[in-house]
């Protein structure tokens, strides 16, 4: 079957983020050229600007895809809360599946943790919303909790903070133990208990009326 030009355009676009996603292992964005990217791709610099505008545009697409994976993660930890019965068994099941995603989308996973410190200021402010709008549907989950139906909103966003903070310190050390399964083991077995102290000390709260 004849390629279409459609097709074409969109296998290409594919190629740049993929290239750029691989050579943002080792380095930041702000290190990266446009000529790197389309000699990994195998294109002239010229075909880069048919797909995006600069290096900094290329990096918000790859925040975008990046939180893509970030999301279905989310959602999967909702659907064991769903049905898991208590604290201890979402905490379990929520690091489980943080674990499984590092390990399925380690490229974004590096490249979210690299880029929200070093990486080009428009870049840093997209991860940062990001995150924000993950802490705000937490919330919203939180919120249906047991025991937290008199909290204040303010009090449920900053538990919410709490366990994304959380959660991406452990995702980042996940990734920096690849390769040694018991200091991995030992990662997430710490982020268990954290996460059970936080929930433990939450349901004492008490928002101030």
């Amino acid at each position: 079957m004849t390629e279409t030009r459609v097709e074409r355009k969109e296998r290409t676009r594919r190629a740049i983020l993929d290239a750029a996603l691989t050579l943002c292992e080792d380095s930041s964005l702000v290190a990266l050229s446009l000529r790197q990217v389309a000699k990994e791709v195998g294109i002239v610099p010229t075909a880069f600007y048919r797909h995006f505008d600069s290096i900094e545009a290329l990096g918000l697409a790859l925040v975008d895809e990046s939180f893509v994976s970030l999301r279905a993660m989310l959602r999967d930890v909702r659907r064991a809360d769903a049905a898991t019965g208590g604290f201890a068994g979402i905490v379990d099941s929520s690091v489980s599946i943080l674990v499984e995603h590092v390990h399925q989308q380690r490229q974004h996973f590096l490249f979210i943790a690299r880029e929200r410190a070093a990486g080009p200021p428009s870049v840093r402010a997209a991860i940062r919303h990001e995150i924000e709008l993950c802490e705000r549907e937490l919330a919203t989950d939180l919120a249906r909790f047991p025991g937290t139906d008199q909290w204040s909103g303010e009090d449920l966003r900053v538990l919410s903070n709490l366990i994304v903070t959380a959660m991406v310190a452990t995702a980042e050390a996940i990734l920096g133990a690849a390769g040694r399964p018991d200091a991995e083991r030992q990662l997430a077995e710490t982020a268990r208990t954290q996460l059970r102290m936080v929930l433990v000390g939450a349901l004492q709260w008490r928002s101030e009326p």
